[in-house]
């Protein structure tokens, strides 16, 4: 059951790590938008400094998730699945 319980968890993170990496992947292309409109009107203002630091921000932390993302990825790809059968034969027991 624990098998079971650890597979319902991890497909659980992978979906929010999903709905998490679109949130962050908005946030940095707004962010980009932002600090290009700033440094073309006030280049070098206090404004453009903050946009481009918000946007290195939403950037680690779109790595970040993505990064996660593929190790979750990796570890139920490597996982076996319940229902697999052994991967040794059972020798036939005789009475």
């Amino acid at each position: 059951m624990a098998a079971m319980s650890d597979h319902s968890r991890i497909r659980r993170a992978v979906r929010q790590l999903r709905r998490v990496r679109v949130f962050y992947a908005t946030g940095v292309a707004l962010w980009l938008a932002a600090a290009i409109w700033t440094g073309w009107m006030s280049p070098g203002s206090r404004q453009m400094w903050v946009s481009v630091l918000l946007l290195t921000l939403f950037a680690g932390l779109l790595g970040t998730a993505t990064l996660w993302l593929q190790r979750l990825r990796t570890r139920s790809a490597d996982a076996p699945a319940h229902h697999a059968a052994p991967g040794r034969k059972i020798a036939a027991r005789h009475a």
